[in-house]
């Protein structure tokens, strides 16, 4: 993976936590770009089901007022990853 692209950290972290069977924030939004990142090529191991879900309540029990817009960031840095790794494929 190319660690030059927006996100990178991100989701290398959360293939390496699906991978150990770890229900993290990084974890959670890879299980929810799973589809287009195996269209891209990468191998997501088990996905969360639910993962939307499951990840804006894993936010709320640590900072509910700010809950929402940090879902928001993290789908945001997952989309641009995508994109940018769309581009350099």
């Amino acid at each position: 993976m190319r660690s030059d692209l927006p996100g990178a950290e991100l989701v290398a972290e959360g293939l390496l936590d699906l991978e150990a069977g770890r229900r993290t924030i990084a974890a959670l939004v890879v299980s929810i770009g799973a589809p287009r990142l195996r269209v891209l090529g990468f191998d997501v191991p088990s996905p969360v089901d639910d993962a939307e879900h499951a990840l804006f309540l894993l936010l709320a029990s640590s900072d509910a007022d700010a809950a929402h817009s940090r879902y928001n960031a993290l789908l945001r840095r997952l989309v641009s990853f995508e994109r940018a790794a769309a581009c350099a494929a």
